[in-house]
């Protein structure tokens, strides 16, 4: 079977690296934020071209402590509405709701999976007050017509760069640092992936990182003084110490999956196969290698047929979930045939060559 991710084989490059780190970090009893903490969010920083990060434990807390500081600051209020895309992983719809505010679901550019930017504008409301993006399946969405939009009704844009870890804007800024702040998961099948669950916060707003620093530590910026009612939501320093170790090799890793999605978009021939949009920068960073078919159990059953392990992101949309029944009503087609239609292939850096030639040639023969 070619795994869809086979993680075990991504982490052991680190293994020793890692079983070091563990050792060091065993003895300093340093283990809840501390130096492995502050190293990483100094690098990720220097990584993203942002001023500050700040860890937190997951990406669903980093976009729920980003909106939560916000209203701390005064910049939103419970009810206010935030302009998301509906094609997207729930958590982003998530955390909207957890921080008290109003989620206004847009449909997609039906070639770049993206929030559609020319559909945004009717959304907007007296009670908008800001927009959230997602960069889905590692690809950049349209910054500059969403940053002009979002000028000109004076909103505040937040970037769900979950996916998109070191992708890099027509501008060579990265994810991260193309909107007023930007959450990150490290979740262990992202491109830059912890041994566990963690997550950061990235932005230029000095005020915005003292306030979700505070919030993320029980509202305290100093031991057993706090001045905000907070969570604990800190980035472990266990993972911490891995992503520093992971780091430095995330552009290559992130070069290596371009490489394999170019001979996927290259090779794959056939009609019932739908490739995705890439304009060949280094706007995508190929998360994940989304194709879409009419008959997916079909399209499924014969990859699995063929030893070939597929995923699918996301086979419900965020609307027709039970959890968000209230939405139920929204009539949203284009995201409804999206989620209906895709079937995500494996994609990873360590896929060899001799496995991406077996998968085309089985994708050709479908």
């Amino acid at each position: 079977m070619i795994k869809f991710l086979d993680l075990p084989a991504i982490n052991a490059r680190y293994e020793a690296a890692f079983q070091e780190k563990f050792q060091q970090f065993l003895k300093n009893g340093s283990y809840i934020l501390g130096p492995e903490v502050d190293a990483f969010e100094t690098r990720f920083s220097q990584y993203c071209g942002t001023k500050y990060t700040i860890g937190i434990s997951n990406g669903l807390d980093a976009l729920i402590l980003i909106f939560k500081a916000y209203m701390a600051l005064g910049k939103l209020k419970p009810g206010d509405e935030v302009i998301v895309p509906a094609n997207t992983f729930i958590a982003s719809v998530l955390a909207i709701i957890h921080a008290d505010l109003k989620p206004i679901l847009v449909e997609p550019d039906p070639e770049t999976y993206n929030i559609d930017v020319s559909k945004i504008e009717t959304h907007i409301s007296s009670k908008t007050r800001a927009i959230l993006v997602v960069h889905l399946y590692g690809q950049l969405a349209n910054m500059d017509g969403i940053n002009n939009l979002a000028k000109n009704h004076n909103l505040l844009v937040v970037e769900d760069a979950a996916q998109a870890q070191g992708a890099k804007y027509s501008n060579g800024k990265r994810a991260g640092n193309l909107a007023d702040a930007a959450a990150f998961s490290f979740y262990p099948g992202k491109n830059l992936g912890a041994l566990g669950d963690a997550g950061a916060v990235t932005t230029n707003n000095k005020a915005l990182t003292k306030a979700i620093s505070e919030l993320r530590n029980y509202g305290s910026e100093k031991k057993y003084v706090n001045t905000r009612v907070g969570y604990n939501k800190r980035l472990d320093a266990l993972q911490a110490a891995f992503l520093n170790i992971k780091l430095p090799d995330l552009d290559a890793d992130n070069n290596e999956r371009r490489r394999v999605a170019n001979q996927y978009l290259k090779g794959v021939k056939n009609p019932k196969i739908k490739l995705p949009f890439y304009d060949g920068s280094e706007n995508h960073v190929f998360h994940v290698f989304v194709v879409q078919v009419e008959d997916r159990a079909l399209f499924v059953n014969y990859l699995q047929s063929h030893n070939v392990e597929t995923l699918i992101h996301y086979p419900i949309p965020p609307h027709k979930q039970t959890a968000l029944h209230n939405y139920a009503h929204l009539k949203l087609p284009i995201t409804e045939t999206i989620h209906n239609n895709v079937v995500s292939i494996p994609m990873s850096p360590i896929l060899s060559d001799s496995d991406v030639i077996k998968i085309i040639n089985i994708l050709n023969t479908y």
